[in-house]
């Protein structure tokens, strides 16, 4: 399909009707106060206008109200805010919809980058098809739903959106209308903080609803077109889960909560399988069969609705049950249904009794301290002094006793780290080994960091020779990046935990923080540093002879990792190991990418591809060549140096504090997670969480983590005469083309209109001046690298899904930076400034909520 098709699609089938129906919603009469939806309309095209003449958020409000005379009264004006938040806020919502409504129609699956245009080459070439199969069966890609805080609808607008979308699907008028009411009328945010278990409960959904399908569904499209299963060995698509496991800087993750999470996702998995069952059970009413039906109708029933003290995994027990009834269908009941039973099993064999790996992860430092802790239990073990001791020395003296000391009686992460480590042996015998068996060390900065852990294992009741357990460093910072060849060099020499891997089939993951480096070194370094960590950390496994899997922690946008992710695996090169691809999906990400049976089936597919496909890369033409690594490093230095200039700018944290909802975004109630992991003291930037971070420049509409940098390193390339060796990079380095697309779309949601107030500011006025013209000038080299006129203009249909989105919540962007003006007048009693922290916070979710198309 050519752009301008898709285009014209795009219009017709997500313009249009968005235009249709958010008429008829803006008429709905919801709120006590009349006209919310008549004015609505009018205040947009307010904004709009007075945006463009630079106006300040607080005189487009003041002139907006000026022109209504019943809206003279401070609690009037900050009523019908209100209402508009909650106008937009669905909105968002209701574009959202028509949006996934249309994705088949607008996302051709023949397109390149599609698994089934592959699959279609090589039906027609025996020996392509049986290279396919060969790379499918190497081949995992590894979906890790995190519980960042970015964006979570509650299940109840979830399960709205689904419906809405299958109702504008086909044109049902009535019952769009009804679920646009239904909309108008549901809460959609917390009153209170949500704990980790309802995180978990959230994300669940997407499991239950959209997972548990497409996952099926989509090993079993591939396995049909080799006519018989080639995932003996392993499963095509893994599923790993982060709330209630991920406890790195946030208290309120407990062994209680981890357990509760495990037993929430095994209850969930057993009621889609309980579904299943029912419908079966309609259909298989034959004589024979009764004793293995009722077998698994106990077996079900029980496991969803009876919660057992010790849980069994019972995996091998409900095939077993399955193939009985199988056998009988086909002996004595011609085969009928079988279909049915094999679809069953498959399911099964693909979650087991456990639905999504529950990972662990906690801090070094939190782990150091508890390996101390532990020590007290095991006398003359190591020598009293062994903390104070060198890397070198400490490697040295570490042994591997097993033990069984008090899993209680330390310091409260302490004991928490131990009752966990003991807790993950239960989950194993709950669900299998797949139930929970990685732990992640954060800040993993020495190989001791493993090491110690591994330790602690071993008193807790490990055997060694039953430790079926992976233990994964996460490297974030720059500077850990650069140390990591060291710290696995010296894990993959030490013998215990050699024969550890060998145990594990020879399979080590690592995982590398994006949005850490991105805050630490700006978006060009964080880039360079994770690629040329992991062209290192593969040679290095290579020689070791290890199969290295790279887990990658990318958010979702740009400046977190994000954006076209399936582009950035595609076009890897042989220097890096990229037979598995393991990610975290977070916040935003998983609705707008997994949300929908289709959305989450295409980008799936897509990145199953890119895995297939990089492989198929003969000439290895993704492989950075010497001379232009030396120029991506150059590049990104440059880049560094210009980010790091501003970092250290005194007002730089100010400006954040005052400018935007960062001071604010603890109240908001879509996380468990503190905003900073120093959570008592005050705020440093080292401490600020790098979503936090993120967020904050997306809320003031400039994206700084996105770009900055890009374009003053940009500009020394043109002054150092390499300009022609910079275009020629993007043109030829899918890498580097990935990174630059990315940042383009970065740029494209930033709006410095609606801060161009702070120009004239007399303590602001000439740091937003230095970020405008990093902008101005990143903007300008960006498109003479492209050979375009407006940024996105290679990808038409996003850049006009932003436009529409970024037009939808512009008035939200203005009612939240009024409201920080407002707050900085001295005369504001205690309740105007509670109205105004409120106004602040209702906004952010709907801004967040549209920033969705970040693939």
């Amino acid at each position: 399909m050519k752009l301008s098709q898709k285009e014209a699609v795009f219009a017709s089938e997500v313009v249009t009707r968005f235009e249709l129906y958010n008429s008829l919603f803006l008429t709905l009469p919801f709120y006590r106060v009349k006209h919310t939806g008549t004015l609505l309309p009018f205040f947009t095209s307010h904004c709009e206008e007075s945006v463009r003449q630079n106006i300040a958020p607080s005189e487009i409000i003041e002139s907006f109200f000026g022109q209504y005379e019943q809206y003279v009264q401070a609690a009037d004006r900050f009523d019908l805010l209100f209402r508009f938040i909650q106008y937009i806020e669905r909105q968002v919502v209701l574009f959202d919809a028509i949006e996934d409504s249309a994705f088949n129609k607008t996302h051709s699956p023949e397109e390149s980058g599609s698994l089934i245009a592959l699959l279609q080459q090589s039906s027609t070439n025996s020996s392509t098809k049986a290279k396919l199969r060969q790379k499918l069966q190497d081949f995992s890609l590894r979906l890790v739903l995190t519980a960042h805080p970015t964006q979570f609808y509650p299940g109840r607008v979830l399960a709205i959106i689904t419906d809405l979308t299958e109702a504008i699907k086909s044109n049902n008028i009535n019952e769009i209308h009804l679920l646009l009411q239904q909309l108008g009328k549901t809460p959609f945010f917390n009153k209170s903080k949500p704990t980790p278990v309802n995180e978990a409960a959230s994300l669940a959904w997407f499991l239950e609803n959209v997972f548990y399908h497409v996952v099926s569904n989509l090993q079993k499209e591939i396995e049909n077109e080799f006519e018989g299963p080639i995932f003996n060995a392993h499963q095509l698509i893994e599923l790993g889960f982060w709330p209630g496991g991920d406890r790195d800087g946030n208290p309120n993750v407990t062994t209680q909560s981890t357990k509760e999470v495990s037993e929430l996702l095994r209850e969930i998995l057993f009621r889609c399988y309980y579904r299943d069952f029912r419908s079966l059970r309609r259909r298989i009413t034959f004589r024979g069969v009764e004793d293995y039906m009722n077998r698994l109708q106990d077996l079900f029933y029980q496991n969803s609705f009876v919660k057992a003290g010790e849980p069994k995994n019972q995996k091998d027990e409900i095939i077993e049950n399955l193939e009985a009834v199988k056998d009988v269908l086909l002996k004595v009941h011609d085969g009928l249904f079988t279909d049915r039973i094999d679809d069953l099993v498959h399911k099964v064999r693909l979650f087991g009794c456990y639905f999504a790996s529950l990972d662990i992860r906690q801090d070094s430092r939190v782990l150091r301290k508890a390996h101390q802790e532990g020590r007290v239990h095991l006398k003359n073990l190591l020598p009293d002094n062994y903390d104070s001791l060198s890397e070198e020395e400490k490697l040295a003296l570490i042994n591997f006793e097993e033990a069984d000391i008090p899993a209680e009686g330390y310091e409260d992460l302490s004991t928490d780290t131990f009752s966990t480590i003991r807790l993950m042996k239960r989950m194993q015998s709950a669900g299998g080994e797949k139930a929970s068996h990685r732990f992640i060390i954060s800040n993993c900065q020495q190989a001791s960091d493993i090491l110690q852990l591994i330790n602690m294992f071993l008193w807790s009741g490990w055997k060694k020779e039953e430790l079926t357990v992976d233990f994964v460093p996460l490297f974030e910072t720059v500077q850990d990046l650069k140390a990591a060849g060291t710290v696995m060099e010296r894990l993959y020499s030490n013998p215990f935990y050699k024969e550890h891997l060998k145990n594990r089939d020879d399979k080590q993951v690592i995982m590398l923080g994006f949005s850490d480096s991105t805050k630490d070194g700006g978006y060009l370094m964080a880039n360079w540093s994770i690629y040329k960590a992991k062209v290192e950390l593969t040679a290095l496994a290579r020689k070791y002879g290890i199969q290295l899997a790279f887990f990658d922690g990318r958010g979702g946008p740009p400046a977190r990792g994000g954006g076209k992710t399936h582009r950035f695996y595609a076009t890897m090169g042989k220097e890096i190991a990229n037979d598995q691809i393991q990610l975290t999906i977070q916040g935003q990400t998983i609705s707008s990418q997994y949300g929908s049976f289709d959305t989450a089936h295409f980008n799936i597919e897509q990145m199953i591809n890119a895995g297939v496909l990089s492989s198929y890369d003969e000439n290895d033409k993704n492989t950075l060549s010497s001379k232009q690594k030396d120029l991506l490093a150059s590049m990104a230095d440059t880049s560094h140096k210009a980010f790091v200039s501003l970092r250290e700018d005194p007002l730089f944290l100010k400006y954040l504090e005052e400018h935007s909802p960062l001071k604010l975004l603890s109240q908001i109630n879509i996380s468990s997670r503190p905003v900073k992991r120093n959570s008592g003291g005050e705020l440093k930037l080292e401490d600020l969480r790098a979503i936090s971070f993120v967020t904050a420049w997306t809320q003031l509409k400039q994206n700084i983590p996105g770009f900055y940098g890009v374009g003053s390193t940009l500009k020394k390339a043109k002054e150092d005469g390499i300009w022609d060796e910079v275009k020629e990079l993007y043109e030829s380095s899918g890498q580097f083309k990935t990174m630059m697309d990315n940042c383009i779309m970065s740029m494209s949601k930033a709006d410095f209109r609606v801060t161009a107030y702070l120009e004239s500011d007399p303590i602001f006025g000439a740091f937003w001046t230095r970020l405008k013209n990093e902008y101005d000038l990143t903007r300008r080299l960006m498109l003479e690298l492209t050979g375009t006129t407006v940024l996105m203009e290679q990808y038409p249909v996003e850049r006009r899904s932003i436009a529409l989105r970024e037009k939808i919540i512009l008035p939200l962007v203005i009612i939240q930076h009024y409201a920080l003006q407002q707050l900085e007048s001295k005369n504001n009693d205690e309740e105007t400034i509670n109205v105004l922290n409120k106004l602040i916070i209702r906004t952010v979710y709907g801004i967040v909520n549209a920033g969705r198309n970040v693939a």
